[in-house]
């Protein structure tokens, strides 16, 4: 009779210690060997168990069967005084001393030592020749008597889908009548998987069929998690619905995977309605599964439902890993939410992981996007550190953030940085940030040393460079340049699109009088609609149709990103020309076409004027008819709130020049405004209403508010 032998002496046994103490049988879902029991015959060895409470060895009966678990002693048991223990019990276990000779020799005849033998004895296939004889001399090799367990054993401890195959037909003619010999073909599915071998998968199932096995929900949840694996959601969709017609049910960690499958092929609907379901039956979701739903809300642009399934993991106790992680943070890269990525970021580190390479990339993309200059520099400076290698894209990444913040003294470092990284090199991105940089600042020499680095690199002057390089021109008042650039632009055979005429038309609001008739015949060529009406509003000529009307139009053909720098150039170039009535009749329709929005606001405590996403010129305008629209407030009698505001913004970027702020806080003191900027909060300026209204009241002339 078999027994099982338990002692303090040793650490527990890899193989049984993870054996439930209730039944369970091979068809259970979660296919690991600690689930099986692995019998002995009455003239075999013994089965060893080690228990870390007792020093002592107890042997009972192995119950012997393919099919149940092997007994487990309960830590209760284990804790009890054997010497007082009922008579059953005192029959079934045997006390040895673990110092003894006997527990050695007893040791070495256990079942654990029978396990290792058997591992490595499916090391030594996985590297053995693909052919069934050098498989047969290894596995004759290691006796005659061959037990069905050992071939499971076996089976689930290789890693070569070439050899598998072979080492399941040797166990078939060796073992007369498997018990379950659908857990043969199980093991060896579960090692084409390990492989990826998805083709392997298929084939081994049709000699499945052939051989008159019939499947169960073991064989078709490890084919799909196989499919899975492999990146083929259609194929695991493909063997879900063969399911049904094996008398196989579905259980919730195969739904798990077919969730996973569904959002992966783009099956949204089906995937949602499952997970639907999983909430309403508590169904088991695995990690992966998890991290395909927010990967799929987040680029169906549904950010707030990334973070629902980020909170409901956690409400449901399932830890998130560094994959969810990184998932949810690239969402919020996207969304533009960087101080969610922040707080997302914090919590991965306070769970004990630590940010790898994905990690350090999701936040450089999502600080950089939104123009967290110093969060994205500081991410940076850590991945340095730390010896990673950046990409050609996370550098012009950073180049474009360091382009829209001004960051011109970093920029250059990470360029250097980049040419000696021996990983990556300067491609017609990175140089057109560069030129971006040299032209918001108005550094003429620079940019042309940049493109003159440029073409030497082999990469064409872009769309982007010459626009570039107009806006640079522009700056220094070179307006010959300009003109040449553009030109350039059309031998190039490059036509102008709707952001190269945003800032020709952005250059012209900077232009003197003289010289703006080489720039509409520049802006007539590459749109001659918006040429024609800059031309009536410079040489004051008479449109055939209605100014409004004609601009609407005008608007309306653009697209929505150039919409609002079209509208602000324009006004900027009324007001440079002292046309104070276009500007405003401009700034209204801005308005009516919804170009700008929530300029004003008025509530019981605070009117105020809100001015961050204009232009001086636009600004300027706004304030005037906000003067107004106050003064047409005070004489109706309206009641005025305690307080009233001008919100300017602070600004982000470093570029020389006056930012709106300044412009303001200059044009507000020649108004001889009530109205000051505020210590305790950047880019406002406030006044009370007395103030305001004894302005108001003392204004003479609305001229005194002439940009």
């Amino acid at each position: 009779m078999g027994y099982h032998v338990i002692t303090s002496t040793s650490s527990p046994s890899s193989l049984f210690s993870s054996i439930p103490s209730s039944s369970s049988s091979f068809s259970s879902r979660n296919f690991n060997l600690g689930n099986f029991a692995f019998s002995l015959q009455p003239s075999s060895s013994l089965s060893l168990s080690l228990s870390p409470h007792h020093h002592r060895i107890l042997l009972h009966p192995n119950h012997v069967s393919l099919h149940e678990p092997l007994p487990q002693v309960s830590k209760d048991h284990q804790d009890s005084n054997f010497e007082d223990s009922d008579e059953k019990s005192s029959k079934s276990f045997i006390w040895v001393n673990p110092k003894s000779p006997r527990a050695k020799q007893l040791r070495k005849k256990s079942y654990d030592a029978r396990y290792t033998t058997l591992v490595k004895l499916a090391n030594t296939l996985d590297s053995c020749n693909p052919t069934e004889d050098d498989v047969s001399d290894i596995l004759n090799a290691s006796g005659d008597k061959i037990l069905e367990q050992d071939a499971v054993i076996v089976l689930n401890n290789m890693a070569n889908s070439h050899i598998a195959p072979l080492v399941l037909k040797y166990f078939q003619r060796r073992i007369v009548k498997p018990t379950r010999e659908v857990i043969l073909y199980n093991v060896t599915f579960k090692v084409f998987r390990k492989c990826k071998d998805f083709d392997g998968v298929e084939k081994l199932f049709d000699e499945m069929l052939q051989r008159g096995v019939k499947p169960d929900n073991v064989t078709f949840s490890t084919i799909i998690s196989c499919a899975r694996i492999c990146s083929l959601p259609n194929k695991a969709m493909e063997w879900f619905e063969k399911m049904p017609s094996f008398g196989c049910e579905p259980d919730d960690v195969t739904y798990s995977a077919m969730i996973d499958a569904y959002g992966r092929s783009g099956h949204i609907d089906m995937a949602l309605n499952l997970y639907d379901r999983a909430r309403t039956e508590k169904w088991r979701i695995d990690t992966v599964t998890f991290s395909t739903l927010i990967k799929m809300y987040g680029k169906a642009g549904n950010y707030d439902g990334s973070l629902n399934v980020y909170e409901e993991m956690k409400v449901l106790g399932v830890k998130p890993n560094m994959v969810i992680f990184n998932t949810l943070l690239d969402a919020m890269g996207r969304a533009k939410r960087p101080w969610q990525a922040k707080i997302i970021y914090k919590e991965m580190t306070n769970s004990g992981l630590s940010p790898n390479w994905v990690t350090y990339a999701s936040l450089i993309r999502a600080y950089g996007r939104s123009r967290y200059g110093e969060d994205a520099l500081i991410v940076y400076k850590e991945m340095k550190e730390k010896g990673m290698n950046m990409n050609t894209h996370l550098y012009n990444t950073l180049l474009a953030m360091c382009a829209d913040l001004g960051f011109s003294d970093e920029a250059f470092e990470i360029f250097e940085d980049m040419k000696s990284s021996g990983t990556c090199q300067p491609d017609s991105w990175t140089f057109s940030s560069l030129i971006t940089i040299c032209s918001c600042g108005g550094n003429v020499s620079e940019a042309e040393r940049i493109l003159n680095e440029m073409i030497e690199a082999g990469f064409e002057p872009t769309i982007f460079v010459l626009t570039s390089l107009v806006q640079c021109y522009g700056k220094a008042r070179r307006t010959d340049d300009v003109v040449k650039t553009f030109n350039q632009l059309l031998d190039l055979d490059i036509n102008p699109d709707d952001r190269c005429c945003a800032c020709l038309l952005n250059v012209m609001a900077q232009t003197s009088k003289e010289e703006l008739g080489k720039l509409i015949d520049c802006l007539e060529k590459a749109n001659q609609k918006l040429g024609s009406l800059v031309r009536y509003l410079v040489e004051e000529l008479e449109l055939d149709g209605d100014f409004r009307k004609e601009a609407s139009e005008l608007f309306n053909s653009f697209s929505d990103e150039v919409k609002r720098a079209f509208c602000n150039s324009l006004i900027d170039l009324c007001v440079n020309l002292n046309l104070m009535d276009r500007a405003c009749e401009l700034l209204d329709l801005g308005l009516t076409l919804e170009i700008y929005t929530d300029i004003q606001s008025k509530s019981q405590t605070q009117w105020s004027l809100h001015l961050k996403s204009l232009s001086s010129g636009a600004a300027l305008t706004a304030l005037h008819v906000w003067i107004n629209d106050l003064t047409k407030a005070l004489e109706s009698g309206e009641d005025f709130p305690p307080l009233l505001g001008i919100n300017t913004g602070h600004g982000k970027h470093k570029y020389p020049g006056k930012g709106l702020a300044s412009v303001f806080d200059s044009h507000l003191k020649e108004l001889k405004s009530p109205f000051h900027e505020a210590p305790d909060k950047a880019g406002w300026f406030l006044t009370t209403n007395v103030a305001a209204k004894s302005w108001l009241v003392a204004r003479s002339s609305p001229e005194l508010v002439a940009a």
